[in-house]
């Protein structure tokens, strides 16, 4: 079997335009934050330049920073989300050229975070006085493996909640309030396969779930297991129980195997093909365009994902060093200026996308956070409850997508018949050993 690596790829270019997607929908109201008092000018002009993908919100406050920090000009460099980070690989090898802040999306941190000397270590500007106010498993995402220096300071996290179609839950019998749809999956992803059963159950057409794959990631993430141990060699027993749930909705017939965000899954959001989907707030931004573009009927909702949280997506601010000592002083005062609670409120505004702080969950403008498409749905308050909830990961290492991307490939085979159930996980192993090398044995270091 050739593993080809496809839904990674796929997930990976939906993140690039998630904060656009909300932003163009228009699913928050006007931001009406007092405006930040003005520095004294800075004793040189300064350019910076920052790099990230999508709608960070950041326009008008790159505009205001440089009102009220004269001297100081800020440069925003939009771009793809994988061509960004490749990018930024390309000049950390070269040495030159990065930018003087970019953002690094979480799926590519543990990448960057195993590279600490191409960054400067944030705590040197004592960004660690921040730890006690951010999520305990966002800072962790954003220090090195052993946690000696902050590459990232965390920017937005996007929690992960359960979208669903309410009109097909009601035809099938099913709850179809969220609050009854909770109450029937209880709290574990046991509950979840169960309540899809019965749908499969009671319906002729079409899946419970979209792709089985998509629950390998949430899942996981869930139990903070690795599939790397303290050594980083590859050590995939730990995550073998999220591989199951996965494997148990190919093996009860709840996927109907369309990955998202394919022309496919778009068709399928309104043609029910599936009932359900995992879906962060980018998501939701995504579903909504899709369905309001081609004028579909279908009545979605939104509800907690069983099991302690889930996050997919979200980003980091690093200062890689490259840039001058003035450059790298004054990327730092932006970056702290944009993680101060009026800025992150703004950016929330503006995105959709929650602050990495939780004591900011309880504003108003989040408690109050609603989406009309999704009936009313209180996401501010599902998502923060996602987001708080979830453990910090055991362990990081550059080479964490590269597995994910297999074995959700080789449930993928599963799905289209091409491995059997029984054999997954021996395959998904023998794979994911293959292309991950081993560490190197302390003799072979002394050499």
């Amino acid at each position: 079997m050739t593993l080809k690596y496809r839904k990674a790829a796929r997930v990976l270019a939906a993140v690039a335009g998630s904060s656009l997607i909300l932003a163009a929908c228009g699913l928050l109201g006007d931001d009406d934050s007092p405006a930040t008092t003005t520095a004294g000018p800075v004793a040189d002009p300064v350019t910076i330049s920052m790099s990230f993908w999508g709608d960070f919100g950041l326009d008008a406050l790159a505009a205001e920073y440089e009102e009220t920090h004269p001297g100081v000009t800020v440069e925003l460099i939009s771009g793809n989300y994988n061509d960004l980070h490749d990018e930024l690989q390309r000049q950390i090898v070269a040495g030159t050229g990065a930018p003087s802040i970019v953002a690094i999306g979480e799926d590519y941190i543990g990448k960057f975070a195993s590279q600490p000397d191409a960054f400067v270590d944030l705590n040197s500007f004592d960004a660690d006085t921040y730890e006690e106010y951010y999520l305990e498993w966002k800072w962790a995402q954003g220090s090195t493996p052993d946690g000696s220096q902050l590459i990232g300071m965390g920017a937005d996290v996007s929690g992960l909640a359960l979208c669903f179609r309410r009109d097909l839950f009601e035809n099938a019998g099913l709850p179809s309030n969220r609050d009854a749809v909770e109450r029937a999956i209880g709290d574990t992803w046991e509950g979840f396969v169960a309540l899809g059963k019965q749908y499969q159950e009671a319906t002729e057409t079409g899946a419970f779930l979209d792709d089985a794959g998509s629950l390998l990631k949430p899942v996981r993430a869930q139990s903070g297991a690795s599939y790397f141990n303290a050594e980083g060699a590859l050590a995939l027993e730990p995550v073998k129980p999220a591989f199951d749930v996965a494997l148990s909705t190919i093996d009860a017939g709840l996927s109907a195997g369309i990955m998202p965000f394919t022309d496919e899954w778009d068709a399928g959001l309104d043609s029910g093909t599936f009932a359900a989907t995992l879906c962060p707030v980018w998501g939701m931004g995504y579903i909504q365009s899709v369905q309001e573009t081609a004028g579909g009927n279908a009545k979605w909702d939104i509800a907690d994902i069983p099991g302690p949280g889930g996050s997919w997506g979200g980003a980091f601010y690093a200062i890689p060093d490259q840039g001058t000592a003035a450059q790298q002083e004054q990327a730092w005062e932006f970056v702290n200026w944009l993680i101060q609670p009026d800025q992150q409120l703004r950016i929330f505004h503006a995105t959709g996308s929650l602050p990495s702080q939780p004591a900011l969950y309880t504003d108003e403008s989040v408690e109050s956070y609603v989406i009309p498409f999704f009936n009313d749905a209180p996401v501010g308050p599902i998502l923060a409850k996602a987001v708080t909830e979830l453990p910090t990961q055991s362990l990081y290492s550059p080479n964490n997508g590269t597995v994910d991307a297999i074995l959700q490939e080789v449930l993928g085979e599963v799905q289209e018949g091409n491995v059997g159930s029984a054999d997954a996980w021996t395959v998904a192993t023998e794979a994911a050993a293959l292309a991950v090398p081993a560490p190197p044995t302390p003799e072979a270091e002394a050499e």
